[in-house]
């Protein structure tokens, strides 16, 4: 065998393992970012909430620590703006609601003293579906903590703020007090 051949041999595998070493680092990167992927232990799915970043705003809120928006995908936004829920009836099945939680912080750009979203702390989701959960009003509820470190989700535990059962009734013992309301605490404020 000529040094040529062994040379060429020797060039062929190095790619052949760089090629492999990158596409598992591409494979870990993409698991780690893939929100997509994660569920709720026997509950709800973050791919169940595809695409709810474009949903339309509901309302924001404010409380000490945090500041939120409250989106709603199409189904529930007309049930909004048909009276739902201050008319009496209730959400149809399908409305989705996604609450996501951010630090607040000071805008280094606004010319007044402005709180704006900061880093992201959590998602939650909401899920008409009377099927699949009857034991808790007829909604599903699943709340996703953030890591900026590794920038991925995982479900909320009871060890989390406020703490998560990890089944779709998480938001079910809270949400009893707005009963009369279909079990959804945010108004369609006038626009």
């Amino acid at each position: 065998m000529s040094r040529i051949s062994t040379i060429r041999r020797s060039r062929a595998k190095s790619v052949v393992m760089i090629s492999a070493l990158l596409t598992v680092a591409g494979g870990i990167a993409f698991a780690a970012s893939d929100k997509y992927a994660v569920k709720v232990p026997g509950g709800l799915s973050f791919s169940e909430f595809k695409g709810y970043e474009d949903w339309q705003t509901v309302g924001v809120s404010h409380r000490e620590g945090v500041i939120a928006v409250i989106l709603a995908n199409p189904v529930m936004i007309e049930a909004y703006r048909s009276g739902i829920p201050e008319n009496g009836k209730p959400f149809p099945e399908g409305s989705k609601i996604a609450k996501i939680h951010w630090d607040p912080e000071k805008s280094a750009d606004a010319p007044a003293p402005t709180t704006v979203p900061g880093a992201l702390q959590n998602v939650d989701f909401i899920v008409k579906d009377s099927k699949r959960f009857a034991d808790s009003g007829g909604w599903g509820y699943a709340a996703f903590e953030y890591d900026t470190a590794t920038d991925t989700f995982r479900p909320g535990t009871t060890s989390d703020s406020p703490p998560q059962e990890n089944d779709a009734k998480c938001g079910f013992a809270c949400h009893t007090i707005v009963q009369s309301k279909d079990y959804i605490f945010t108004a369609y404020p006038k626009r």
